[in-house]
């Protein structure tokens, strides 16, 4: 742990001992057809018990609509946040905090070519000047661009469309775009009609993490230190059950229903999914460190493409390891 992480995590500690702002009820918001453990959670009521408080909760399509919520006070956590749209908002001097790494998933994030193309990795130069739907500013922007620098393909030369990953797989499946890049349920319909340039595994080599987290307005954090830990033990209750292969029958129905789909597809979408535990998370792999600087790698690949003016010096003051420490307490 850095010294900075200590001296953040100190500074919850005291918060926490000292009270918090009582928020009579918590605004989250989460993704449909994104089966995650917390579900499980959100839908026995597991939130609610240890909060002692109503919680809303509300579906959004992408990271970056999450961001604007934030921004508005609408919501106070966004669970599985993808990294690149809390990296844009945070760059824009939004004061988010990281609260911990929901989801890492490398093989549910991914782009889908047309399978009338016939381009693959052999051969994907030939993606230059072709029409690609992408959600920008989020995980799969970012998956996008770095690939395109991988394969030599000049983005200048490609139309590139901001879609919604459900829009962008109706419009594949239509034929309306060449490229799609997404996630979810919506990547699962595009591969229906087209194939991926890389794999999970072949992404990490090129050093594409793909990771969400949990993130909150910092004023909110700090005035709700003890709401904020607790939600995140609980979500990490439900974690631990779903590691259990005891539990998966009665989880993943319920899972399904919340999602949004049914049981098989939920099944097959999270199987691709790996959920760290707390002590995992607290590591230098994620938010000891790694976490910290994958954010100024995305950052500064933004820039270069012009999606962003400019990358903060360091994100390690967006990472708030506080509640998730604290959490390991409760």
């Amino acid at each position: 742990m850095t010294l900075k992480a200590k001296l953040v995590s100190a500074t919850f500690g005291a918060a926490l001992l000292g009270g918090a702002a009582g928020a009579q009820e918590l605004n989250v918001a989460y993704f449909l057809e994104w089966p995650m453990p917390f579900q499980y959670a959100k839908e026995t009521g597991m939130y609610e018990e240890a909060l002692g408080m109503k919680v809303n909760w509300r579906a959004f399509d992408t990271g970056t609509a999450m961001s604007a919520a934030m921004a508005s006070g609408d919501i106070h956590l966004s669970v599985s946040q993808g990294v690149p749209p809390f990296v844009v908002a945070a760059s824009a001097g939004q004061d988010l905090h990281v609260l911990d790494v929901a989801v890492s998933y490398s093989d549910n994030d991914n782009c889908v070519v047309a399978e009338a193309l016939e381009i693959d990795k052999t051969n994907a130069g030939e993606l230059a000047g072709k029409k690609v739907a992408v959600p920008l500013g989020t995980a799969a922007h970012y998956g996008f661009l770095k690939q395109m620098n991988h394969f030599g393909v000049d983005i200048a030369t490609m139309d590139v469309v901001n879609m919604a990953p459900p829009e962008g797989a109706a419009a594949i499946a239509q034929g309306a775009v060449d490229m799609f890049c997404g996630w979810g349920g919506s990547l699962r319909r595009a591969k229906e009609h087209g194939n991926v340039l890389l794999t999970g595994a072949e992404k990490e080599e090129l050093g594409i993490l793909v990771f969400d987290v949990t993130s909150g307005p910092s004023a909110y954090v700090a005035e709700n230190p003890d709401v904020v830990a607790t939600f995140l033990k609980v979500t990490a209750e439900a974690n631990a059950m779903w590691a259990d292969p005891a539990n998966r029958d009665k989880m993943l129905p319920v899972i399904a229903k919340d999602s949004g789909m049914d049981v098989e597809a939920t099944a097959a979408t999270i199987d691709t999914f790996v959920f760290p535990t707390v002590e995992d998370q607290l590591n230098a792999k994620w938010l000891g460190g790694g976490a910290q600087d994958f954010m100024k790698g995305v950052a500064e690949v933004f820039v270069e493409a012009g999606s962003i003016d400019s990358a903060l010096a360091t994100y390690e003051s967006h990472v708030n390891i506080g509640p998730l420490a604290a959490s390991k307490g409760m």
